[in-house]
């Protein structure tokens, strides 16, 4: 086998070939993958069967469409068919290039046989025998190309024929889906119609109601006043006298009313001074809830209060258990809420005897204060404003605003944004009303956060304070714990 050296190869390819025209695009930066078949055919290799053609897709997708056409809506057809006009036009596109690139292969293989032809002049032997066997390749792939191109030709012409087909699914979608539009815009406006004419009927229908009972109305009024009319004409006389009577009567019951109080109260007075004539000290104050109730002698004689030991106790009003109230030892007491329906008792310790002193009856509730309650049951967080005016008994001289905020879960007490104390409900949790401190008990409640912090705090009103232990007590119930005062839980469970 002769050897071609290298220098001889580098002077062939400048001297006999031509160089192949820079116009040349190539479609791929690769030469074709061809292979050498039988008979010294060449075969060009197929692509991943598993690998679609664009054309491929588009034919399923159209089958798909065309199987779902009768349970697909109206707007979703049209959607499809634009998808496959757009594929479509995608693949006309691709064969609009393959086409480009089928005539660049062409003039490839032009170029290329004329550079093969101009070798074959130059060589003998056995490298000519190369060169033309190189040159029946190349000749051979020509023909394998011009019958590529005629299928293409005829691709390209079912991808024109697929595009018009589409084109034309997509006008009719179009044109049915501005049918279906129209017709529903039909019977919306239809439907507004049905409506107005239901809406004028009903209006109709009500003005016509209010007409025949005003029309009622008047005739049952003017037949009670000749029901009157004729009453009169018969017994003017009785009738005037019997509403005259029957309005003096209802006067008398009400000053009889008021009058009973009194003496029942009188009574009361009358049978604790029979029973106890040695009493200096009297018990003065309205007994419900919200107010302060004092004690006070009765006589110039009596001792002066500060010099006396005093202790205040709860009994029931059906002659329960005596309840002592813990702290409850000054002159002034200020009912809570667990006071209410029971009689409270003061004892006034003297140098050598005991002076007891009871209310008349048990305190009454405030009014209105349980349905208030109520409704802030509902809420999550309820906030009031209190001022802070002891600390682990020792006097707070700041009075500025607190919120004392009464939750589900919790009870927290907070100065703007900072929070001074904040403790869920537990069994070491003391919540009551201040017992004594003169005459704003009433508006001031004992709060002991944990065994080691307490405060007092003074609300803006009785009614936020009465409410304010209610509220907490009934949340704290609903978590198991019994809040109350000192000492109050033993003497209930006992």
């Amino acid at each position: 086998m002769t050897r071609i050296s290298r220098t001889y190869s580098d002077s062939m390819q400048r001297g006999g070939v031509s160089a192949v025209s820079a116009d040349v695009i190539f479609a791929s930066n690769r030469f074709p993958n061809y292979k050498i078949g039988a008979n010294n055919q060449i075969v060009e290799a197929k692509d991943d069967p598993k690998v679609l053609s664009m054309k491929e897709v588009v034919a399923r997708e159209t089958a798909q469409l065309l199987e779902q056409q009768n349970r697909l809506s109206v707007r979703d057809l049209a959607s499809k068919f634009e998808k496959g006009l757009a594929a479509a036009a995608k693949l006309s596109e691709e064969a609009r290039l393959r086409e480009a690139a089928s005539l660049e292969k062409h003039v490839l293989l032009k170029k290329l046989r004329d550079a093969l032809e101009a070798l074959r002049g130059r060589v003998a032997g056995r490298n000519k025998d190369d060169v033309e066997e190189a040159i029946a390749m190349v000749e051979a792939l020509a023909v394998q190309l011009t019958q590529r191109e005629g299928e293409l030709i005829q691709e390209k012409a079912e991808v024109k024929k697929l595009a018009n087909f589409l084109k034309q699914a997509s006008e009719d979608a179009k044109k049915l889906v501005d049918e279906e539009r129209a017709f529903a815009r039909a019977e919306i406006e239809n439907a507004r119609e049905a409506v107005q004419r239901v809406e004028e009927a009903l209006q109709e229908h009500e003005r016509m109601s209010r007409a025949a009972g005003k029309q009622d109305l008047e005739e049952l009024m003017k037949e009670v006043q000749e029901a009157r009319r004729i009453k009169m004409l018969h017994q003017p006389s009785k009738v005037m006298d019997m509403e005259h009577e029957l309005h003096a009567l209802r006067l008398q019951l009400a000053e009889k009313s008021k009058y009973s109080i009194l003496l029942q109260k009188e009574l009361a007075i009358s049978k604790k001074a029979m029973g106890d004539s040695s009493n200096i000290y009297e018990i003065d104050g309205t007994e419900c809830l919200g107010s302060c109730l004092h004690i006070q002698p009765s006589c110039d004689t009596a001792p002066d209060l500060s010099k006396c030991f005093i202790q205040w106790y709860r009994i029931g009003s059906e002659g329960g258990k005596k309840e002592l109230i813990s702290g409850a030892t000054k002159s002034v007491y200020a009912p809570e809420p667990f006071d209410v329906g029971k009689i409270l008792q003061a004892d006034v310790h003297l140098d050598d005897h005991i002076i007891t002193l009871t209310t008349t009856g048990p305190i009454d509730p405030a009014a209105g204060l349980g349905s208030y309650v109520e409704a802030l049951v509902r809420k999550h967080d309820v906030e009031f404003n209190v001022v802070l005016t002891q600390v682990n008994g020792i006097n707070h001289s700041s009075e500025s605003i607190h919120a004392l905020h009464v939750g589900k879960m919790r009870i927290k007490l907070c100065k703007g944004k900072n929070t001074i104390a904040k403790e869920y409900y537990s069994s070491s949790m003391q919540l009551c009303g201040v017992r004594g401190g003169g005459n704003a008990a009433a508006q001031a409640l004992f709060w002991q956060v944990k065994k080691d912090l307490s405060y007092i705090l003074a609300f803006e009103s009785e009614r936020d304070r009465n409410a304010a232990i209610m509220l907490a007590r009934r949340f704290a119930f609903d978590c198991n714990i019994i809040l109350a005062g000192p000492d109050d839980r033993a003497s209930s469970a006992n």
